[in-house]
């Protein structure tokens, strides 16, 4: 009779990992290994079990039946440790020890320096880590203890409070918008993001000759492009201001996705994470001004 002894808890997370992401590379990244440790540890599962738990195909890993019975009860598992875990952090009312902040990235280069700073500085035993990302990290499988997040819907399952109304706008290089004023005959160039793929119908109705130049899948090739006077990019009035681009009237302030803070209901009132909500709420209001 099979005892299974050889089989850990890190095998078990490695199938649901790889379940989850389909390669060993993906696998590995959000584990925090290499992949080489990903197949060996799959490897490990199969000796075990003496099944062939994934299909290796040309794109990657197929699970099988089996691979898809250990990851539910491996999820259940996570579910259960996680819970266990932010229990006892919410215990834990030390002003010391790791805080993992998430946030987009240029949130992050352009807004939340001085506020961070002031932070630490009150804080100085809490081990900051920002993982700058415009994924939707998740909060209840532990992947960051706090997120700021650019959304009308923030999560239902998260708590959370807006820090602050937005608005976006036409932005220019000072070269650009000095072309488009001095040719006014001429072609006016978008870049434009590959989420909002079209330019506004204020642009095409009172701005016929607009035409999209660019697509983009990233929001800071994007602003690197319109700083290179590429050509004419709709951003939040905050970026546009903070990377020196011109304002122009092709287009007037629509309303852009709110700035929220969130964390996960078990985390909200944890030491850690209300000390660094008690920084960025009144920062976020000083500053109102750089988002509307």
């Amino acid at each position: 009779m099979k005892t299974y002894d050889d089989l850990h808890w890190d095998d078990l997370r490695t199938v649901l990992a790889l379940v989850r992401h389909g390669t060993l590379a993906e696998a590995g990244a959000q584990l925090g290994v290499n992949y080489t440790t990903v197949a060996r540890r799959i490897a490990r599962v199969e000796r075990a079990l003496d099944l062939p738990v994934f299909e290796r195909t040309a794109d990657g890993y197929r699970p099988t039946e089996v691979a898809q019975q250990i990851g539910a009860k491996a999820a259940e598992m996570e579910a259960a440790a996680d819970d266990l875990l932010r229990g006892l952090s919410v215990q834990d009312q030390r002003l010391s020890g790791p805080l993992v902040v998430t946030a987009p990235q240029l949130l992050i280069a352009h807004v939340l320096g001085p506020a961070l700073k002031a932070f630490t500085a009150k804080y100085p035993e809490i081990q900051l880590k920002l993982r700058a990302s415009n994924d939707l990290l998740d909060l209840n499988r532990r992947e960051a203890d706090i997120a700021l997040r650019i959304s009308r819907d923030p999560g239902d399952t998260l708590k959370g409070r807006r820090l602050v109304e937005q608005a976006s706008a036409s932005f220019a290089s000072a070269t650009y918008a000095d072309h488009i004023s001095q040719h006014t005959d001429l072609p006016i160039d978008w870049l434009v993001y590959e989420g909002m793929a079209d330019l506004p119908p204020h642009v095409r109705q009172h701005h016929p000759l607009s035409r999209i130049h660019m697509v983009f899948d990233d929001m800071v090739a994007m602003a690197g492009a319109a700083q290179a006077g590429l050509g004419v990019v709709r951003m939040p009035l905050f970026l546009g201001r903070a990377l020196g681009l011109r304002q122009i009237d092709l287009l007037p302030p629509q309303p852009y996705p709110e700035i929220w803070l969130v964390a996960h209901r078990d985390l909200w009132a944890s030491a850690k994470v209300a000390a660094l909500r008690a920084e960025l709420v009144p920062f976020f209001k000083a500053e109102r001004h750089r988002f509307i």
